[in-house]
């Protein structure tokens, strides 16, 4: 088998924002026709803020599609053809007030791969320093900082329901306990 599949046509649903959705419809290797929905997205990127005593900075977020507060790392979208590496400081200094001297990056995922182009790029950030939040118009959050240890804990025990920041936090535990 191939594995592929080739747009045949696509017809626009909604043009928004933050995301755009699409209804396609698509020849598969059988030469059959089907139908896809795709949510295209300009990607995102989360960031560790790591302290030197093993504490990681966090936000308690409202998050509207699930209508309770969510505890998450630092994150935001990526502006149209914007670096990601440039996308993570802002949003860290933006929704944290921290800027860091080291970023290293953890790499990136797609989040959700039935229905979305999105991909989310991840950083661990350390040497840091206070600095001034920034928040959007419509952003409201909680910063803490919680030791690394215990978010390793909550994303295990199924307390961290953010996929971002359980992928990011899982890779930053792997890194520094895997010697």
């Amino acid at each position: 088998m191939k594995l592929t599949e080739k747009k045949i046509s696509s017809e626009t649903i909604f043009k928004g924002r933050v995301i755009s959705l699409y209804k396609d419809t698509v020849l598969l290797e059988n030469g059959k026709e089907a139908t896809r929905e795709l949510v295209t997205h300009s990607g995102g990127v989360c960031v560790v803020a790591l302290t030197e005593n093993q504490e990681v900075y966090v936000v308690e977020q409202f998050r509207y599609p699930y209508n309770r507060v969510l505890l998450e790392i630092p994150a935001g979208k990526i502006d149209p053809n914007e670096d990601p590496l440039v996308c993570g400081k802002r949003e860290l200094e933006e929704e944290a007030g921290i800027v860091a001297q080291n970023y290293e990056n953890l790499g990136d995922f797609y989040p959700t791969v039935g229905y979305t182009n999105e991909i989310i790029y991840t950083y661990l950030a350390t040497g840091l320093s206070s600095s001034k939040q920034n928040l959007d118009e419509d952003e409201f959050l909680n910063v803490k900082k919680v030791p690394l240890k215990d978010l390793y804990n909550m994303v295990m025990n199924g307390e961290i329901k953010d996929g971002k920041t359980q992928t990011a936090i899982l890779k930053v535990w792997c890194k520094l306990n895997s010697k």
